[in-house]
């Protein structure tokens, strides 16, 4: 994590945002106020590791539905490849186009990374889960993909 990072942690108030999505719609933590959801934050469309993320958080979509819980994902992708990634892979929730990685940025995702012994600017798995009153109710640092979104599940069905 750089310097800089920001560090949210359970029980804060979740960043200000709003973004461009897939479907032709604009996400904003403004209009989900009263609604408990998930953002995850995920480094790239149509990659492995996150086409696994997005198709385990559609597949979980009918019982968050049930709950009262949306999902929506986060990457720097263009709108255009966000568009083509879901209609590639049936997702019919909001992808949202943090281009300028600022969303990103306030919520602690924006890290430093390394491959290869090269320093670069990337965007962190991470997922919050947000609670009606638009605070933190729990965060998930360096998603290991496999089972996070049954653990997600759990976690919401906690807050109800």
């Amino acid at each position: 994590m750089s310097e800089t990072a920001i560090e949210l942690a359970e029980g804060d108030q979740a960043p200000a945002f709003t973004m461009p999505a897939t479907g032709e719609r604009t996400v904003s933590l403004k209009a989900l106020k009263g609604k408990p959801f998930v953002l995850y934050f995920y480094p790239r469309a149509d990659t492995p590791g996150c086409t696994k993320e997005a198709c385990a958080f559609q597949e979980a979509l009918p019982q968050l539905g049930r709950i009262g819980i949306d999902v929506i994902g986060v990457s720097k992708d263009k709108m255009k490849a966000l568009e083509k990634f879901a209609e590639k892979y049936g997702l019919t929730f909001p992808l949202a186009s943090d281009e300028i990685a600022g969303v990103a940025e306030s919520y602690g995702v924006w890290v430093e990374k390394s491959m290869y012994g090269r320093k670069y600017m990337g965007m962190d798995r991470a997922t919050f889960l947000i609670d009606a009153q638009g605070r933190i109710a729990r965060i998930w640092r360096k998603v290991k993909v496999p089972g996070h979104a049954k653990e997600v599940m759990a976690a919401a069905q906690a807050l109800k």
